[in-house]
């Protein structure tokens, strides 16, 4: 085998390890994007999924609000004035002393 012969094959030597270090990135690199794909999907329904508990909560709070009676209305004034009358008596204690 004489200095050229040599040369060619290890520049074909070289060129199949090229090669086949392409494919295995080639191959990862799909992969990944496999990966990137699924979490996507993935983001994209639980983006649906916060909407709709976001829809969901706000129609919850909308009832709730309808709900409110007026002895439900009577009471939270009841307690209302309870803290006032609380509050005044902290407040006539501090400023006794």
């Amino acid at each position: 085998m004489n200095a050229d012969e040599k040369t060619i094959a290890l520049f074909t030597t070289r060129v199949r390890q090229l090669i086949l270090e392409y494919n295995k990135i080639k191959n990862e690199n799909d992969r990944l994007r496999a990966m990137i794909d699924e979490r996507d999907s993935a983001l994209e329904k639980m983006e649906g999924q916060l909407a709709q508990v976001r829809n969901d909560y706000e129609s919850l709070k909308m009832a709730r609000m309808v709900e409110i009676t007026n002895g439900d209305l009577e009471s939270a004034q009841k307690k209302i004035s309870k803290l006032i009358r609380d509050v005044n008596k902290c407040i006539t204690l501090v400023s006794e002393r």
